[in-house]
């Protein structure tokens, strides 16, 4: 009787390049002329908007985006922070900035 079968012996093992120095697996290369954020500006960014989508003073989230809460809460005269509106119109593209802590819960 001979050893066990292993899956390398079915399945050649494969090494795989490491890529340039300094360059992370999970990391995306900022496009060209954009300077990468830090990540300490950001996380108080995302804890600002996570702060503003917990105070219900300002009305429901859910199903609305944090911009079209500000706003309605503008429009009712709660004075949402401006700090909150000047983050999301920094990043008008990026999920994590636009969308509630809720979006994806069904309504």
């Amino acid at each position: 009787m001979g050893r066990k079968r292993l899956i390398t012996d079915s399945y050649p093992v494969v090494k795989r390049k490491e890529g340039p120095a300094g360059h992370s697996k999970g990391e995306l290369a900022p496009e060209l002329g954009e300077e990468p954020q830090s990540s300490k500006e950001e996380a108080a960014e995302l804890e600002l908007l996570r702060q503003f989508d917990l105070a219900w003073q300002y009305g429901p989230c859910t199903g609305i985006t944090r911009l079209q809460r500000w706003l309605r809460a503008e429009q009712m005269g709660l004075e949402p922070p401006p700090a909150v509106c000047q983050v999301l119109k920094t990043h008008p593209g990026d999920p994590r900035f636009q969308c509630s802590l809720w979006h994806l819960y069904p309504l």
